[in-house]
């Protein structure tokens, strides 16, 4: 009879626990231990993708709204260059005040005494390239309250001329309705007391030159100059006040703005999508998962 080369009786039961059928289940199968890191591509939604999504989007609303506002500036100026074409107002004795505003930059012709006594000097001012100062002198009119007359520009130089400049009797005034000029950050304050004048403060200036006691109603006129380079000249030689010419200055910087807007926005488009394309093709990097 064979005899078997295992020594025990039950040859299966032998090799089902030795060592020799684990070797052999370790090198035929595959082993099933999970794996620890495994590649994982990174999402493109992320706080920095949200600002640069939002922040063209953003830029092209602000050059809408500078396009607005462009076509509003352009329809302002147009109205207020079609008032100064149209014939000067007589203003009544007493001033309505609060109509004020919708008449700026019409012309109007006044006749009165000039308060040489009450005399303000804005400063710093600029005159194609030439320094000097604004002479604000008020109005007497007869049988009418008093307002205040910007008379023109001076040159720093002819400053101590003014004095000797003074009309005495009645004079007229061809000149244009204005209010307060906006002050900036860099503007100082106005001193009355020292008798320093930085920027147009109507109510202020019409207290300084007496008020409502004294029949003054603050109501700004800056007058009209229409004449000649030459003539022009020889009143900056001799200390006379030259006014301002009949044009509309309002700043319109609109354009630039929209410009800049719509330029930024193109710019914040164009990283938008370099950075999302970019994020697309990369292939991510490896994070820690568990299983």
């Amino acid at each position: 009879m064979f005899k078997s080369a295992f020594p025990f009786a039950h040859p299966r039961r032998y090799f089902h626990n030795s060592p020799l059928r684990a070797s052999w289940i370790f090198r035929s199968k595959s082993p099933t231990v999970p794996a620890i890191y495994k590649a994982r591509k990174e999402s493109w939604i992320n706080p920095t993708m949200v600002l640069l999504g939002i922040m063209p989007i953003f830029t092209f609303s602000l050059g809408v709204w500078q396009l607005k506002r462009l076509k509003w500036k352009i329809d302002l100026i147009d109205e207020l260059e079609e008032k100064l074409q149209l014939q000067p107002l007589s203003l009544p004795p007493n001033i309505n005040l609060s109509v004020i505003p919708e008449f700026v930059f019409r012309r109007v012709l006044l006749r009165g005494k000039l308060d040489h006594a009450h005399t303000m000097l804005l400063s710093p001012r600029v005159r194609e390239g030439v320094h000097g100062v604004h002479v604000v002198t008020p109005l007497v009119r007869e049988n009418g309250s008093t307002v205040l007359v910007d008379r023109g520009f001076v040159s720093r130089d002819c400053i101590s001329f003014i004095d000797s400049q003074q009309d005495t009797g009645e004079v007229e005034v061809l000149g244009m309705l204005r209010t307060s000029q906006p002050r900036n950050l860099f503007t100082p304050d106005n001193a009355p007391a020292q008798g320093k004048w930085y920027w147009t403060d109507v109510e202020k200036m019409s207290e300084y030159a007496g008020g409502e006691a004294a029949g003054v109603q603050p109501v700004f006129v800056e007058q009209i100059f229409e004449g000649h380079a030459g003539e022009a000249n020889t009143r900056l030689g001799k200390g006379i006040p030259i006014g301002r010419t009949p044009t509309v200055d309002l700043r319109n910087s609109h354009l630039s703005y929209v410009i800049t807007w719509f330029a930024l926005s193109g710019l914040m488009t164009f990283m938008f999508l370099r950075v999302l394309l970019n994020k697309k093709k990369s292939p991510g990097r490896r994070l820690p998962r568990f299983r």
